[in-house]
């Protein structure tokens, strides 16, 4: 029953089917999740991404992390992120804001999300970090000014939102001229043109796209232990939870394996001199 129910979430958000009332539900699972799932130790709702190159440089206390991490390690990888203004949107419970702003040197990191809850929860969880502050917000309506932000960060959370032209739009508002928009998430890949096109707005060049699903597949097996355990502690959704995860035997892990969905990855310049 879960796996039918996250298989019909999926070819949902493929179609751009029902976009205001799936962005509405999409909050309400992430207020759930983050007042149920508050572990200490978890600072991060993504799948993951490892790298068939060498290993990036972690200190020991992240190592546990270094699956979820990876997808920031690739995201920001040659970006000149230090003494910039960063924004992550979709910050969820703030580890990859927190690895950007403790690893990079940026002059500040603002990590917004539109679920109150998870909001809480981040703030709490890396209240370690000085230069790392979080707000409640819309990825299609950014509270902030024109120009304001020198890099803008968004890793799985499109998916979430209802209308994705409009969230690029505000992205290329934001950005000050000559600043960086690095994406990831994943899609149908009869979806992917459509992603492109919604993400090719005015005002953005786009300058690379990776394909991650291996690494991100490589990342699920390596935190498969880890999440089991904790999944083994829930008793609400537990079915649901397991598929939202994307353990072993799930939809997600499936199609990304097999290539029905891929898990795609761009850089974007905005337009002018920095």
């Amino acid at each position: 029953m879960a796996s039918q129910a996250f298989s019909r979430l999926l070819e949902a958000i493929d179609r751009g089917a029902f976009p205001r009332t799936r962005k509405w539900l999409w909050r309400g699972l992430y207020n759930i999740l983050s007042r149920r799932w508050r572990d200490d130790d978890w600072r991060f709702m993504n799948y993951g991404f490892l790298p068939p190159e060498a290993a990036f440089p972690l200190e020991s206390a992240d190592e546990a992390d270094r699956p979820f991490i990876g997808l920031y390690a690739q995201a920001v990888a040659g970006l000149p992120v230090e003494g910039a203004r960063v924004l992550e949107i979709g910050a969820g419970r703030g580890g990859g804001a927190r690895y950007i702003a403790r690893y990079h040197g940026p002059a500040a990191v603002t990590g917004l999300d539109y679920s109150p809850a998870t909001v809480r929860l981040a703030r709490r969880l890396n209240q370690d970090t000085a230069s790392l502050t979080f707000e409640i917000g819309d990825a299609e309506k950014l509270p902030f000014p024109d120009g304001s932000v020198d890099i803008v960060v968004n890793i799985e959370s499109s998916h979430c939102y209802g209308d994705v032209p409009a969230f690029a739009r505000e992205v290329a508002r934001v950005l000050a001229p000559g600043g960086w928009f690095t994406f990831a998430d994943m899609r149908g890949k009869s979806a992917l043109p459509l992603l492109r096109q919604q993400l090719a707005v005015p005002g953005l060049t786009l300058h690379s796209e990776t394909d991650l699903s291996q690494g991100v597949t490589a990342a699920l097996d390596a935190a498969e232990q880890r999440k089991r355990a904790r999944i083994s502690r829930i008793r609400f959704m537990r079915g649901f939870i397991s598929e939202f995860a994307g353990a072993k035997g799930s939809v997600l892990y499936r199609e990304l394996s097999e290539g029905g969905v891929v898990y795609l990855a761009q850089r974007y310049q905005k337009d002018g001199s920095a």
